[in-house]
């Protein structure tokens, strides 16, 4: 729990390409959605790299709408 009472989220999360130059504009989206969850006080998004992504990783339902089966 946060000072004031409310949750605290901590996620980290792997981008498909290292490479990305999008990962702190991504994580700072992530963040911003996460303080709008009832509840949430606080969020920290950390970007890495291990595990190295794979599909594996996405759910069903986003294998389907990708068309990955």
């Amino acid at each position: 729990m946060g000072a004031g009472g409310g949750h605290r989220a901590a996620v980290k999360m792997t981008l498909t390409d290292p490479c990305c130059g999008m990962g702190p504009v991504i994580a700072q989206d992530v963040q911003s959605k996460l303080l709008t969850v009832a509840g949430i006080e606080e969020a920290e998004v950390a970007v890495v790299f291990e595990p190295q992504w794979n599909q594996a990783m996405m759910s069903e339902a986003a294998r389907l709408r990708r068309g990955l089966y």
